[in-house]
């Protein structure tokens, strides 16, 4: 089955305070949403599973709607939480001095069945600490391995607390223009696949013992390629990354798991990247990328049907 994930971001400020949620009550809207998806279809269609990854406030909102439905409406419709802290909330321990972070526990009691992990944005927050107490982190080669493996380790409890809880885990990798070096793509390949490498193993040592029953996807993000005026990858370079995945969770750790595009899957690309055979599916954030930019259902819908359509 394919996998579309739909990463809300920030929905939960209205374009008034500066987001990009289209209304004042980001509540209301949110509900709105849960509704269109599921009378548009989207919740209860075979061919793909759709999980909606949202700010923590909109969480509760979001499961309460889509609990109203015939389960039969909802069966391929999840909600999802945008990260995990990397300790846990457990009897007989900490029973929650997390202020500011989220448990997996807590997730897990708000209703979410998904968690995105490793994001591009979460591993730059992780790295901005580092360098505030030591600014060479960004600077000095020695120094920035020692703080993306430092990074990798955190990623790695996260995935295992919320496995743990009996979450499933969409994990984003991925390589930014640095890492990626200059020169054709060819020359490129061998620093793609280091990266790439390093960042499964890490993040994923010891999962196997908490996937039983769970989902794994991996999630890749092309990070030189994100943002207003970047030139996405193209067919090529995607089945490459992707295969190339596949092959080192394969032979590496032993899973068996989904690969999807979360470089930005739209209308433009969606053809293109249903057609690549090592691609299971992608990452949306918004569906609307000119004049009143945004997310709307009915352009999700658009970009369902012409992934679906390959």
């Amino acid at each position: 089955m394919n996998e579309i994930f739909v990463n809300l971001k920030r929905f939960d400020v209205p374009k008034s305070a500066g987001g990009i949620c289209p209304v004042d009550d980001p509540i209301t809207w949110i509900e709105s949403v849960i509704r269109d998806t599921v009378e548009l279809g989207l919740g209860g269609n075979d061919e793909f599973h759709l999980v909606y990854l949202l700010p923590e406030s909109l969480i509760p909102s979001a499961v309460k709607i889509k609990n109203t439905y015939l389960a039969d409406k909802t069966k391929n419709l999840s909600i999802g939480a945008q990260g995990t802290h990397w300790e846990d909330i457990s009897p007989g321990k900490n029973f929650g001095a997390f202020t500011t972070m989220l448990p997996a526990a807590a997730a897990k009691n708000l209703g979410c069945d998904w968690v995105i992990i490793g994001h591009s944005e979460e591993r730059k927050a992780k790295r901005q600490i580092m360098a505030a107490f030591q600014p060479v982190v960004d600077t000095v080669p020695e120094v920035t391995q020692r703080a993306n493996a430092a990074v990798d380790q955190l990623i790695n409890a996260e995935v295992i607390n919320t496995l743990n809880t009996g979450m499933n885990v969409l994990l984003c990798i991925g390589e930014s223009a640095e890492e990626r070096g200059t020169g054709n793509f060819e020359d490129q390949k061998p620093r793609i696949q280091s990266v790439l490498k390093a960042q499964l193993l890490a993040n994923l040592a010891n999962v196997g013992d908490y996937l039983d029953g769970l989902k794994l996807v991996i999630g890749y993000e092309p990070i030189w390629a994100i943002g207003p005026g970047k030139t996405p990858p193209g067919e090529e370079y995607i089945s490459f990354v992707s295969a190339y995945i596949k092959d080192v969770v394969s032979s590496e750790l032993g899973l068996d798991v989904s690969v999807v595009y979360g470089g930005g899957l739209k209308e433009e690309n969606a053809e293109m990247i249903a057609g690549i055979e090592t691609i299971d599916g992608g990452l949306i954030a918004l569906t609307r990328f000119t004049g009143d930019i945004g997310f709307d259902v009915i352009g999700l819908k658009g970009i369902v049907i012409k992934y679906l359509s390959y």
